[in-house]
């Protein structure tokens, strides 16, 4: 491991379990095992650690998501990016933590590519007919809440200990902005054909060309 990765790794475990959320230079120089002047010559001043380390966490979870090769399935890709993203949080637990601070800055970069990757996937849902809100809405709903439950997860074990939590946020997420797919011309023919012969022996609103009409497209539609 670099120099730069240990001192990044480090301050994101001290700022962790720190109580209020601050930690000395001279402590991450102390766990680190390197001198002060190695520190400010790596990233300038403090800052310019957080925002490092920021990044840095940012750069691990963007690996994982840039590796994933797309299936031929963007509902199935969205509900397991997801899974990925609650996964790193509670695997990386320090860094997470940094990553959604508000107490820590970041470049204005940090977070943009991994929601962008987010569109990607929920503009493949949309272009499947899967979608019921725009790609940009939906991807704010799903990280917001994603985000959310990572968090809690994180900081608030006490409380919230279900396992099942984040699958359950996520399914009433997707619930709200996923439609239904398209009937198939399976699911199809066989209500046709039920209507069609009911057609047959009930009277209706409709003309009798309007019900030979009908009746005939039933029968395309039907086995």
């Amino acid at each position: 491991m670099s120099t730069r990765a240990r001192i990044l790794e480090v301050t994101a475990e001290l700022l962790a379990d720190s109580p209020t959320g601050e930690v000395s230079t001279r402590a991450i120089c102390q766990a680190a095992g390197v001198g002060q002047p190695v520190l400010y010559r790596q990233f300038g001043d403090k800052g310019g650690l957080l925002a490092a380390v920021v990044d840095y966490g940012f750069e691990q979870y963007l690996e994982s998501k840039r590796a994933r090769v797309p299936s031929d399935d963007p509902v199935r890709d969205l509900r397991e990016g997801w899974d990925a993203h609650t996964d790193f949080a509670l695997a990386h637990k320090s860094f997470y933590r940094l990553m959604y601070s508000t107490s820590t800055t970041a470049s204005p970069t940090a977070g943009a590519e991994a929601f962008r990757l987010l569109v990607a996937t929920l503009e493949r849902c949309a272009a499947a007919g899967r979608l019921r809100v725009s790609p940009v809405v939906a991807a704010r709903m799903v990280m917001s809440a994603n985000v959310g439950v990572a968090l809690m997860l994180i900081t608030r074990p006490q409380h919230f200990d279900d396992p099942e939590l984040s699958h359950q946020v996520r399914d009433a997420v997707h619930a709200r902005i996923l439609a239904d797919p398209a009937p198939t011309p399976s699911a199809v023919a066989p209500v046709a054909a039920h209507l069609n012969a009911l057609l047959a022996d009930s009277p209706t609103a409709l003309s009798d060309a309007e019900t030979a009409l009908l009746r005939d497209w039933l029968t395309r539609l039907s086995p």
